[in-house]
């Protein structure tokens, strides 16, 4: 197992090690808040619906396979000081290189189709025409961009999705019979090819390709250092307990609200979800909160996703991208997260009711896994300084789970055929 350097933390005051920990904040929790996007969202909601609460303890289970995979990204970026692309174009050569640029722009794609639906669906669900949610959306996300910094990005992006903790209060509101958790948590429908689709499709929700390129470029462009490595492991970990906690939370709400009634209500669009999954609290209420927590969720994702796009075609193509570079110093990368920006936004004004491909989208997360993290590991191996590389019994231990995490999410997406 690889260790890093020693970090005198006993001579280091209490307060100075909190502040550190504050100052290395980010990159974890803005990924992993971003992790429980829209699509996120809708897959934990309908596998609380089909299922009642038999997936629940796979998102328990998902937290130490979350964190094992993202911080490797933060090894490899902290230790080498580069992106994901420009760690595997300078290993494995600039063809393999467009491989995995070109596996995240398939996921790219995906994700923002499912972001700005879930925008649009949110003003429709207010009474705004869609064209003129999506229109201050993209506003929004450019202004925030191409006017800040790496640290001001940061702070925004986290602001926007901590309005995701909405769903856990929710949760905490739901009529939920302790009987049938207890009893979903320890039965699997094991020869169900419909259970393993959705299998597939939390496992894709969890562990995307473009959360592996923002994070490790993420850490590079805030120049976190070697001595600030534990503290961002930390930040990851935060992050993976949060993200799974809420993507639990809207599980447990569909479970205890429809799953009981044996309820067919279709749940493709954020106005259906949010009718469905927030009767306790009254609608006017129901919806403001269901409202906000998909937005928050939307535009996070939205940032991460289209900054994630930006970066890895940067690290590949060689032009400059980093946030600490003024739109005129980086014209390609601004130019790219635009393009990202409002691509998105315009396909979803064109064709409505996207959201209804959000769990496929998840399903083929699942299906890029090999790649994702087959690139990630061997990084890992061959790419670190020695003394920071997997070995020993850890690099057993990461090996496994991405093995099994791997062979689980390609099983479940293929089983439905």
């Amino acid at each position: 197992m690889s260790r890093s350097p020693p970090l005198r933390t006993s001579r280091v005051p209490s307060k100075a090690r909190w502040l550190i920990f504050l100052g290395v904040l980010g990159p974890g929790l803005v990924v992993m808040l971003a992790d429980t996007d829209v699509g996120s969202v809708i897959t934990a909601a309908q596998s609380g619906a089909q299922w009642g609460y038999k997936l629940l303890a796979l998102q328990l289970l998902l937290i130490p396979v979350l964190y094992v995979v993202q911080e490797l990204t933060v090894r490899l970026g902290v230790f080498t000081g580069k992106g994901h692309g420009e760690l595997i174009r300078e290993t494995f050569g600039a063809g393999w290189a467009w491989i995995s640029v070109l596996g995240l722009a398939v996921a790219t794609v995906g994700a923002l189709l499912t972001e700005f639906s879930g925008i649009a669906g949110i003003g429709e669900l207010f009474g705004m025409p869609r064209t003129t949610s999506l229109t201050l959306a993209v506003v929004f996300l450019l202004a925030v961009v191409w006017s800040g910094t790496y640290r001001r990005v940061e702070r925004i992006a986290i602001a926007l999705g901590l309005f995701e903790l909405v769903f856990v209060w929710v949760a905490l509101r739901s009529p939920v019979d302790g009987g049938a958790m207890m009893r979903g948590l320890t039965t699997v429908p094991w020869h169900n090819g419909e259970y393993w689709y959705l299998v597939a499709a939390n496992i894709g929700a969890v562990i995307m390709p473009w959360m592996v390129f923002y994070q490790q470029s993420a850490v590079a462009d805030k120049k976190l250092r070697p001595d600030q490595y534990r503290y961002a492991r930390w930040d990851t970990a935060i992050g993976a307990v949060l993200t799974q906690i809420i993507m639990a939370a809207v599980l447990i709400v569909a479970a205890a609200t429809l799953a009981p009634a044996h309820s067919h209500a279709p749940l493709n669009t954020v106005g259906q979800i949010a009718d469905a999954l927030t009767p306790a609290l009254g609608p006017e209420l129901g919806r403001t909160l269901f409202g906000l927590g998909i937005l928050g969720a939307a535009m996070v994702a939205a940032i991460v996703v289209s900054l994630a796009a930006a970066w890895g075609f940067g690290e590949v193509t060689g032009y400059k991208h980093s946030l600490e570079h003024r739109p005129l110093e980086a014209p390609w990368f601004y130019v790219m997260f635009s393009v990202g920006v409002i691509g998105g936004a315009v396909l979803v004004a064109l064709v409505p009711n996207l959201v209804a491909l959000s769990v496929g989208v998840e399903v083929m997360n699942a299906l890029l896994l090999p790649l994702v993290l087959g690139f990630l590991v061997t990084l890992a191996v061959r790419a670190l300084p020695p003394e920071h590389r997997l070995r020993g019994v850890y690099f057993w231990v990461v090996l496994t789970v991405v093995v099994l995490t791997t062979g689980l999410g390609v099983y479940g997406a293929l089983s439905s055929l």
